[in-house]
């Protein structure tokens, strides 16, 4: 949705402090708002419940102490960073051997900490190489190492990467290796928020990657960017998300990979993949294969949109080992190709879609344009999937009278509409918070007008929207 703020020459924490008191001046009672207040905090809290509590918090300034600190570290400890660049030197990589270890920046900032390597053509080095289960890195940079800016050993369990940038590395960013000594998969791993990228638009050597993971069990990968995973010379790239030696069962959701050689892939020739989801990512890649499934069994690939240049296959399925995959509601502009005995079940998917229905393709905006021709075959065109909800960017499936084909569901009686502009006048302002106001005292009787005032979407118009709103507006 669109968002369009009001500016009114008042200090932020002014015009907050004047809208609760029109709040309570219309005749919110301070015990409701405190009741309110009290359940969002509940909840919010109760989204963290499986965070580790943390048994010790440390604060580091330096790469000595940063070093000191994961070294000493004890189950539950938490490990904060403070603002600047943390040059790697004396090791051969930030070593953490300690379970149920947490690593962040202290501001939040991903863009204020910086892990700095020796560079992608120095002796071999990593950002973090990881020997323990529950290990959370989050809010921070990794950047400009020889091999992986995270790397783990095999059977490691519940690694948390969440909001962290990871650039310029030597080999494939994120790395889970296999053992052939080691008999159980590395479980649980959760990759979110997170930016993948080669900064000069290009990668050293073609033995680069994103995600690189083997023998991974229930892994989920959603919400990230990756660009410009891109091999300068002529052998590709490894796949910007791939899952393969055995892994099953991995989840691959609303990311949207740029201008990388290859998208994402289950399996690589004989070694496979079991199970999984990849549904309501956006794909443009420029020497080969959007979705590729190789010797994957039981996935399902719905509502993508994929773009490829250059290439005439947006998704394959190969080899005799891939079976029982189902196929629907994607958008590509190439065509969705069975290879070397693969087999699959494709409905509702629309092919040859040309560069005019997409936003920039460039820049990875595979978001749809408003041409006629969208409308006769991609909107409200799709099969309703008890697995897709929503679309990429978290907005509800269906929004007419069916689900659009693709990663992007647009609602086109309601394109235009500005979130939290309650009275249709195109701004976001104090009106729209009076009028919000009166629906939680008064109520109405228009259903539209509930609707776009559940700003939340939980099903009712309460004091919490009336936050939003103001949220919006500040």
């Amino acid at each position: 949705m669109n968002k369009k703020n009001s500016p009114n020459g008042l200090l932020k924490s002014t015009l907050a402090l004047y809208y609760i008191g029109l709040i309570f001046l219309t005749g919110i009672s301070a015990t409701l708002m405190s009741t309110e207040l009290t359940t969002l905090h509940a909840q919010t809290g109760a989204t963290q419940g499986s965070r580790t509590i943390s048994v010790n918090t440390i604060t580091v300034q330096t790469f000595d102490e940063l070093i000191s600190a994961v070294e000493s570290a004890s189950s539950g400890d938490t490990i904060l960073l403070e603002d600047g660049t943390y040059q790697i030197s004396g090791t051969w990589a930030i070593q953490i051997r300690t379970d149920n270890i947490t690593i962040r920046s202290n501001s939040g900032n991903r863009e204020s900490v910086i892990i700095k390597g020796m560079g992608m053509y120095a002796n071999g080095h990593h950002g973090f190489w990881i020997d323990a289960n529950n290990v959370t890195i989050a809010d921070l940079t990794i950047e400009n190492v020889r091999n992986h800016c995270i790397q783990t050993n095999p059977d490691v369990d519940n690694l948390h990467v969440k909001n962290c940038i990871l650039r310029d590395a030597g080999e494939q960013i994120l790395k889970v290796p296999y053992s052939s000594q080691v008999a159980s998969p590395s479980e649980n791993g959760i990759v979110e928020d997170c930016l993948f990228e080669y900064t000069a638009g290009i990668g050293p050597r073609y033995y680069i990657g994103g995600i690189d993971v083997h023998f991974g069990k229930e892994w989920i990968v959603r919400n990230n960017t990756f660009k410009h995973i891109v091999s300068p010379e002529s052998s590709l790239s490894e796949h910007a998300i791939h899952f393969w030696t055995n892994s099953e069962g991995t989840v691959v959701e609303k990311n949207v990979i740029v201008d990388c050689d290859r998208g994402i892939g289950f399996g690589l020739g004989s070694s496979g993949h079991t199970g999984g989801r990849i549904i309501n990512n956006m794909v443009y890649t420029t020497r080969d294969v959007g979705i590729g499934l190789e010797t994957a069994s039981g996935t399902i690939i719905y509502n993508n949109t994929v773009y490829s240049d250059s290439y005439p296959n947006s998704i394959e399925y190969r080899f005799s080992g891939t079976t029982g995959v189902s196929i629907i509601n994607n958008l590509t502009s190439g065509i969705i190709k069975q290879r070397d005995g693969g087999s699959a079940s494709l409905e509702n998917n629309v092919t040859d879609a040309p560069y005019s229905w997409f936003m920039d393709v460039e820049s990875g905006d595979l978001h749809l344009t408003d041409l006629p021709d969208i409308n006769n075959y991609v909107i409200d065109q799709g099969i309703n999937l008890s697995e897709v909800t929503d679309d990429i960017d978290g907005e509800s499936r269906p929004a007419g009278s069916g689900t659009d084909i693709g990663a992007d569901e647009t609602d086109s009686s309601s394109q235009g509409n500005i979130e939290g502009d309650l009275n249709g006048d195109e701004v976001v302002d104090i009106l729209d918070v009076m009028l919000c106001v009166d629906i939680v005292l008064n109520g109405t009787g228009d259903p539209e007008l509930i609707e776009i005032a559940d700003i939340n979407q939980d099903g009712t118009v309460s004091i919490l929207d009336i936050t939003e709103i103001i949220n919006l507006i500040l």
